[in-house]
């Protein structure tokens, strides 16, 4: 993280610029992105020695009224919230923006910090000669502003009539996107009504889930411009396909990539195989990262293109591993795409625990299990059994007992990130758990909005 100062032209700049004010974000445990904001000309003071935050923000719940306290999220305590200078750069209407990390007051990074975790991750990898790059996919769903559902005349799957009827808000928002510096690949409308998928370029990690939290802001502002709001919800209204935000990695070392030109599966290497294996032998205890919400198990069912099933085949959708073999239609090369994180996780801490299971994998040559070429769903239980295919479970209660349990999840995440993870995911489980899946999505609908 830069502590590098801006110079007072920088500052100068920014204020022709128009940019008055400074937004600095987090994301928390629940996936909740927080905020504050400085003048432009306190944006130094932002970046060093930094704002203060109580340690309760590590425990803010996705109820928009609960905290998880524990013995080391409560109201005691003042942490320090900074900005990351290195990656400020004006949005527009008059602001900037810059991701933010927690550290103690003595300048030590906060153990719990997403960000911080992602850092680590990304530098192990670079320690053991590794390079990764990561790419976001985020599904989102245009609501009216109480989050009431529009009308769907015209709309087909990935059908034009999508397209035209909010081309105003879809060319808003790839023109931000590009003003702001962001990659957008592609843009499209998605199977349900009014839902959009947008792929951003791929970056290294911690670039790359920045990049998703703007675009996530330019998403957001560029929907109120246009009279609607966006629902980031897995399951925004009960009974639909919901929402993803799955996520592409490929991994690179001096010799070369690791998911293209070997003579392995699908043209691995032996490498590139361990770091599938590792990710796919993780997943059941990674799940309550990747989508551990309490509307989370709404979406993760079978036919839904969620990834219900933990088993990886190349092109398969309905596999939770969805191998991406490279070719002259893959620019970026063979890469590996985890279906089943959605937009109620962090996604510092889902690229986090993504990459080390990949790391963990590589480090102790994990066998890669047997291809499923075929839809899971469509096998039968015995030859699921026989072939050690996994059904993730729908229940979160279930995937948090896993995460909570998992020695391997605490050793690549640490004790402090699962530890606030799993509070803050079981305060909601313990106060809404009994509702129906109507009312579920109906209270958390705009809960992840911007």
């Amino acid at each position: 993280m830069s502590a590098t100062p801006l110079a007072a032209a920088a500052i100068a700049q920014l204020e022709a610029e128009g940019v008055d004010m400074v937004i600095g974000t987090v994301v928390s445990p629940a996936g909740l992105t927080h905020a504050k904001t400085v003048p432009v000309r306190r944006t130094n003071t932002f970046a060093f020695p930094g704002l203060g935050a109580s340690p309760s923000w590590h425990g803010f719940a996705s109820d928009q009224s609960g905290i998880a306290f524990t013995e080391d999220v409560g109201v005691v305590g003042d942490q320090r919230l900074r900005i990351d200078l290195s990656v400020l750069r004006a949005i527009g209407q008059g602001l900037a923006w810059a991701p933010a990390a927690f550290f103690e007051q003595d300048g030590t990074p906060v153990p719990a910090c997403s960000r911080g975790t992602l850092i680590r991750i990304e530098t192990a990898l670079a320690e053991a000669g590794i390079e990764a790059m990561v790419g976001h996919e985020l599904e989102f769903l245009l609501v009216n502003p109480d989050g009431s559902q529009l009308p769907s005349t015209l709309w087909a799957q990935y059908g034009l009539a999508g397209v035209l009827e909010y081309e105003d808000f879809i060319r808003d928002v790839n023109a931000s996107a590009t003003a702001a510096g962001i990659g957008i690949e592609q843009f499209h409308p998605e199977y349900y009504a009014n839902q959009f998928e947008i792929s951003l370029a791929p970056h290294s990690p911690v670039t790359a889930a920045d990049q998703l939290v703007l675009a996530r802001i330019i998403i957001g502002r560029a929907a109120r411009r246009h009279g609607l709001r966006v629902s980031l919800s897995p399951m925004p209204f009960a009974g639909n396909v919901g929402s993803g935000a799955h996520q592409h990695f490929s991994l690179t070392t001096p010799e070369g990539p690791l998911f293209c030109g070997g003579i392995g599966t699908a043209g691995m290497t032996p490498a590139g195989e361990s770091a599938v294996a590792g990710v796919l032998r993780g997943l059941p205890q990674a799940q309550g990262i990747l989508c551990g919400s309490i509307v989370s198990g709404l979406r993760i069912r079978p036919g839904n293109w969620a990834g219900a099933y933990a088993c990886w085949g190349t092109e398969n959708r309905e596999a939770a591993v969805r191998f991406v073999r490279g070719g002259p239609g893959t620019p970026y090369g063979g890469n590996v795409e985890v279906k089943v994180v959605d937009p109620s996780a962090n996604p510092y801490l889902a690229s986090a625990a993504i990459l080390g299971l990949a790391l963990d994998g590589i480090k102790n040559k994990t066998a890669l299990p047997p291809e499923t070429t075929v839809d899971p769903g469509k096998l039968s239980d015995a030859e699921r059994d026989r072939a050690g295919i996994l059904q993730l479970p729908e229940s979160q209660i279930d995937s948090l007992a896993a995460l909570d349990n998992s020695k391997l999840m605490r050793s690549i995440l640490g004790d402090a990130v699962v530890d606030a993870v799993v509070s803050v995911r079981r305060m909601t489980h313990e106060r809404y758990g009994d509702l129906k899946p109507e009312q579920l999505a109906d209270k958390f609908r705009m809960a992840w909005s911007l």
